[in-house]
């Protein structure tokens, strides 16, 4: 029976109400900043995932262009344009409610730390969780089996009592099972095919309703 169910933030608990490619063409405008790709932030995100703000991902996408853009202007600029966007998924809160009454329940996200704390204050999520780790306090990020073992213990769980719920198919579904925890993959209208690896498949839109369901199965089964 699982004993702790644990969650990605972007994408699985909460979203952007605008695309995610306007909100960085906005910000990187606002800071007079060259044109960035969507592609080319994520492959810097990825390089930049235990950092304490996203300076560092635009000083590696503005290195060695022609440009007197301050990376740091244009951190706060994005930080500043995703925060009034974003919303959660529908009933998502009343299920973290719903679901400590039973499980122990964690959140661990990939990012910055100012960047992913900054999105949980503007939810007014920071006391929803039983323990909340954002990769840039961590040596390593997800899929790297420490960061799924720091939630772990920050929770008092073992891994193969934990669930582990995201919808990236690297970080979330291979870094949850490697880790030795059960994954659950949110399925997103234009993201990845299922995993077979994930015990479960749930659409973005019923996540509120399909996770405690599928626990109360395990439970149920044990």
């Amino acid at each position: 029976m699982p004993q702790a169910v644990v969650f990605d933030l972007d994408y699985t608990l909460a979203v952007p109400t605008r695309d995610r490619e306007t909100i960085l063409r906005e910000a990187v405008e606002a800071a007079d900043a060259p044109p960035i790709t969507r592609e080319e932030y994520l492959e810097a995100h990825r390089r930049n995932l235990t950092r304490e703000t996203r300076e560092p991902i635009f000083a590696d996408l503005l290195e060695g262009r022609e440009s007197e853009a301050d990376p740091e202007a244009v951190a706060d600029a994005y930080r500043e344009t995703i925060a009034a966007t974003l919303q959660s998924l529908p009933d998502v809160e009343s299920m973290l409610e719903e679901l400590r009454s039973e499980y122990r329940v964690g959140l661990l996200t990939n990012g910055p730390v100012r960047a992913q704390r900054d999105k949980l204050e503007t939810l007014g999520w920071e006391d929803r969780f039983d323990a909340a780790i954002v990769t840039g306090e961590l040596e390593a990020g997800k899929p790297d089996r420490h960061a799924f073992e720091a939630i772990t213990t920050e929770l008092a769980v073992d891994p193969a009592e934990a669930v582990y719920v995201g919808d990236e198919i690297e970080a979330d579904i291979y870094g949850a099972t490697n880790a030795g925890l059960d994954a659950v993959q949110v399925v997103l209208e234009d993201g990845p095919e299922p995993d077979p690896r994930a015990i479960a498949h749930v659409e973005q839109s019923a996540v509120a309703t399909a996770v405690p369901a599928l626990l109360e199965s395990l439970a149920t089964a044990e």
